[in-house]
């Protein structure tokens, strides 16, 4: 699979001991959430609309659904001002943000993030410690 990706992509650094195969998104999803989520003070951000798996997910494993809420006037837009906000008021409320759910293309919306987009996002998770889980199915 790594040496699919390096020739695929044209690149040299995916590695074999970086990359692990599930049976199905939804069994990967399910894995990840089981080890980041450790009780309700642990929040995961997911867009709203939403692919229903994700919340399901947050709800079994206890955790605390944190949604931001995509801008259908603006072509269903992620507006990083409202994570901004939502992280500041999760912590205020002592909720800890353990991850950000993208889903990109959007499902149900069909959206798709812009460059900058993207770039705004991964800077606030760095400046947070927040892990991005990228959906990128489609």
């Amino acid at each position: 699979m790594a040496d699919f990706i390096n020739q695929r992509d044209n690149v040299q650094n995916a590695d074999a001991k970086n990359v692990y195969l599930t049976n199905g998104a939804g069994e990967g999803v399910k894995l990840v959430f089981n080890m980041l989520i450790r009780g309700p003070s642990d929040g995961v951000m997911i867009p709203i609309p939403q692919y229903p798996l994700y919340s399901a997910l947050i709800t079994l494993f206890g955790g605390t659904q944190v949604s931001y809420y995509l801008d259908e006037t603006q072509n269903w837009a992620l507006e990083t001002a409202d994570v901004k906000r939502k992280i500041e008021s999760s912590k205020k409320a002592g909720i800890n943000i353990r991850s950000i759910v993208v889903i990109n293309p959007g499902n149900p919306t069909g959206q798709v993030l812009s460059r900058s987009n993207i770039e705004e996002i991964i800077d606030i998770c760095y400046k947070n410690n927040i892990l991005i889980i990228a959906d990128e199915v489609y």
